[in-house]
């Protein structure tokens, strides 16, 4: 994992800044009715008219089938990333999570959020909440002399006060020239194990939470789901290490 410089670090933080608006439009944009293609094709035009490329278009992440076709993924329910924006149109009850990344002069940021559609049950917004909860907790640990594992254990503390289970095999990770950069970002860990941060590493730190089982499976679009069809959540923002505290790149 490198240590950026302060030229990339500024870029970074530009591309943070388009990210973070599209989000906010995308998320006052979604309620009952609303096609998920359609927050699709508004993601691309808000980013592109913004003078960056969307991030995830054509790009086939390890162990995709194919390269991703869409600008924005959006998972309803039990599906909890990489869900292909299709004609389905949302409706009361559902949860959606938007997980959008942003090329700006080829420095690259990812986050995402999940809200819910019309009235959702207690137990859904009490997951919502939990999730967003363990994702500041994960960037409150992200400072330099800190570890990877001291991020995953704050994530997990978060999601242990509940019955909720963080999901297998899905992580967070580095990002900056490319998408997906080292180091692996566990939502689970030991405090003290693993990569020791520095100031000016990259980070897309993204907590995955589902109300049954922990057991996700790849379905036949790449998009992964809660084994269980249990509802699930998803937040997640890229930040920059500091020594105090890290600095967010996507707010939203």
């Amino acid at each position: 994992m490198t240590v950026k410089s302060d030229k990339e670090l500024k870029l970074l933080i530009n591309s943070g800044k388009i990210l973070s608006s599209v989000l906010i439009r995308l998320k006052n944009e979604a309620r009952p009715g609303i096609n998920l293609k359609y927050l699709d094709n508004l993601a691309y035009k808000l980013i592109t008219d913004a003078g960056a490329e969307p991030a995830f278009l054509n790009y086939q992440p390890a162990g995709a089938r194919e390269p991703y076709p869409a600008s924005l993924c959006a998972s309803v329910n039990d599906v909890i990333v990489h869900g292909r924006p299709d004609d389905y149109k949302l409706k009361n009850g559902d949860l959606l999570k938007l997980d959008l990344g942003v090329n700006y002069q080829g420095f690259l940021t990812d986050a995402a959020f999940t809200i819910g559609i019309g009235a959702i049950s207690g137990q859904n917004k009490l997951l919502i909440a939990t999730t967003a909860e363990a994702l500041s907790a994960g960037i409150k640990a992200a400072v330099s002399g800190n570890t990877i594992g001291d991020i995953g254990f704050a994530i997990e503390s978060v999601v242990k006060k509940t019955n909720f289970k963080i999901v297998d095999m899905l992580t967070g990770h580095g990002t900056g020239r490319k998408l997906h950069e080292e180091p692996a970002v566990y939502n689970f860990g030991r405090p003290g194990e693993g990569l020791k941060l520095k100031k000016g590493m990259v980070l897309a730190i993204e907590p995955m939470v589902s109300v049954g089982a922990s057991a996700v499976k790849q379905l036949a679009d790449d998009s992964f789901a809660v084994k269980d069809k249990s509802f699930s959540a998803h937040f997640e923002k890229t930040i920059i290490v500091d020594d105090n505290q890290p600095l967010i790149l996507t707010k939203f």
